[in-house]
């Protein structure tokens, strides 16, 4: 036993030197944000202080990740033995990004090619979720297929294309939901739509970028972001991401959004029909990260929503104050001139053995001369605070607390086409503006593959406020209109390394005085129970 230490050590150690010594070129190819477990099990390492994390931005690179399963393996003696199964598990997959060649136990691939030029990986993807409750049976199924790889040093690529049909659409851009938007072909009460990301990637050693379309988060929250969520319908990006020093990295992005308002003096009319146009919009955000101490971060930055022009020179700087620049290239005299910017900050802790302590703050607008005052406040902020205790007091049990507020008007815009949006859904938190949350959740993995879980989710939303003639001084949710208490139990077991069986029991209550917020198959007091199965994201 103590020989295949000492042989794990010296291998870990080997590919450590490799990676530091490849010419110094890292290259990158970002994972799924849908790919949830093994972002949950990198978590789980820097928790025990094992790995450091910035946990505020994401989707993580496959480099990036590898190189996190690498430092554990280093420190596999302090790892449980469920721990160290999974870290075996998880580098049959991420070792092809450590390995000069195919000659290590990995895992299988429909297709997988590698030699000194060139690499490539491909899978099909496949899955299927089931829904049972007193009003029926629903089910969503999914179909497709994902490649990645690198060319040289420091080029990467990769693609995904999934096709979906819903035979009831239960991810409308109005349902306060945490599944993944979708632009739906509706045909009757379902729908079917389609989903392609992908981009090209060129790396160094202190430093990435990546043009493309897929999804982007911003903020850390186990329970949803309120930031940028990531959940939208996938947009065309230009990423940037420069760590210079281990203390410091900036993140940024800029992103081409649907905004599904038509341009009419674009539209085209012609004998037997027309062509329609949406009016251009972008964002632009930039997230920095400083580490002042060992897993301890404050990342901070800001974002604006522009339409109506080209993409502009000003908001493809990434370390520029977005505001400021709005302010020079459109004048202060008049907010129907202006765009739409936001501010916010995020601080992450790991300090404290297994416990992770986070929160973010989003703002919108603030008045610091009104802010104290009811009747002319327009504190538009949304804050989210939480803490996960793991692996103490109870081995390989995980326990999550969250509460967040969300103040009226934040994510709003009285002009359309500068709406935090893309596609209608809420770049934001999934519950929009005017609501609050409360979320608790335990999880037990006693074993490799296998999760157990239980949660409580209480959420309530007040009135939409977009329409108000005077937007100063409304006060946070003086009505509810729309409120979820929910409970679900869960199992999951992970029968390879992006392979899924999952049953889920929840029993939810669910007031919806609007109308437009819930599907009808959730609506009132529900037992669903879900089950189903993935192959691949």
């Amino acid at each position: 036993m103590g020989l295949i230490i000492v042989k794990k050590a010296i291998l870990a150690t080997a590919i450590l030197a490799a990676i530091s010594l490849s010419n110094g070129v890292a290259q990158e190819v970002p994972v799924y944000l849908g790919n949830k477990e093994v972002y949950l099990f990198i978590e789980e390492l820097a928790s025990v202080g094992m790995v450091d994390v910035n946990s505020a931005v994401k989707p993580w690179s496959r480099k990036q990740i590898a190189t996190f399963l690498v430092t554990a393996q280093e420190q596999r003696n302090d790892l449980t033995t469920r721990q160290q199964k999974m870290l075996d598990l998880y580098l049959k997959d991420f070792g092809k990004e450590l390995h000069s060649d195919k000659n290590f136990d990995r895992r299988f691939d429909a297709f997988y090619y590698k030699d000194t030029l060139f690499a490539i990986t491909i899978n099909p993807v496949m899955g299927a979720q089931f829904f049972r409750n007193s009003n029926g049976n629903i089910y969503h199924r999914w179909v497709g297929a994902e490649t990645y790889g690198y060319i040289g040093n420091g080029w990467g690529f990769y693609s995904s294309l999934r096709d979906n049909h819903e035979s009831e659409r239960i991810s409308e851009d109005s349902y306060l939901t945490q599944r993944m938007g979708a632009n739906y072909k509706a045909t009757g009460k379902g729908g079917d739509y389609s989903e392609m990301r992908g981009g090209i990637t060129y790396s160094w050693k202190w430093g990435s970028v990546m043009v493309g379309k897929d999804h982007y988060s911003l903020g850390t929250a186990y329970n949803g972001t309120n930031i940028l969520s990531g959940r939208t319908p996938s947009f065309p990006i230009l990423k940037l991401r420069i760590k210079p020093v281990k203390w410091a990295e900036l993140n940024y992005m800029h992103g081409w959004l649907v905004s599904e308002i038509i341009d009419s003096t674009k539209t085209t009319v012609y004998p037997g029909g027309k062509r329609e146009v949406f009016h251009p919009k972008y964002i632009s955000a930039n997230m920095i990260t400083i580490t002042p101490f060992k897993r301890l971060s404050f990342s901070f930055g800001n974002s604006i929503i522009y339409s109506d022009q080209a993409p502009s020179p000003a908001y493809l700087a990434p370390l520029f104050f977005y505001k400021s620049v709005d302010h020079t290239l459109n004048g202060t005299k008049s907010n129907d001139i202006g765009q739409n910017s936001q501010m916010f900050m995020d601080i992450s802790s790991h300090q404290i053995k297994h416990l992770h302590l986070y929160a973010t703050l989003f703002i919108d607008e603030i008045s610091l001369e009104r802010m104290r005052d009811p009747n002319r406040q327009s504190n538009y902020i949304s804050f989210k605070s939480g803490g996960r205790l793991s692996g103490w007091p109870i081995k390989n049990v995980t326990i999550t607390a969250e509460y967040m507020r969300t103040n009226p008007q934040v994510f709003k815009h009285y002009e359309p086409t500068t709406t935090f949006e893309s596609n209608k859904y809420n770049l934001g938190n999934y519950l929009t503006d005017n609501a609050d949350e409360i979320f608790t959740s335990v999880e037990i993995r006693p074993y490799r593959g296998l999760k157990l879980w239980g949660s409580y989710t209480k959420s309530r939303k007040g009135p939409d406020t977009s329409d108000d003639a005077d937007r100063i001084g409304i006060p946070f949710m003086k009505t509810v209109v729309w409120k979820k208490e929910e409970i679900t139990l869960g199992a999951m077991y992970q029968v390879y390394v992006d392979s899924y069986i999952f049953v889920e029991l929840c029993k939810s209550s669910i007031t919806d005085i609007s109308g437009i917020y819930t599907p009808t198959y959730f609506k009132g007091d529900q037992n669903t129970i879900s089950f189903g199965m993935n192959y691949g994201f």
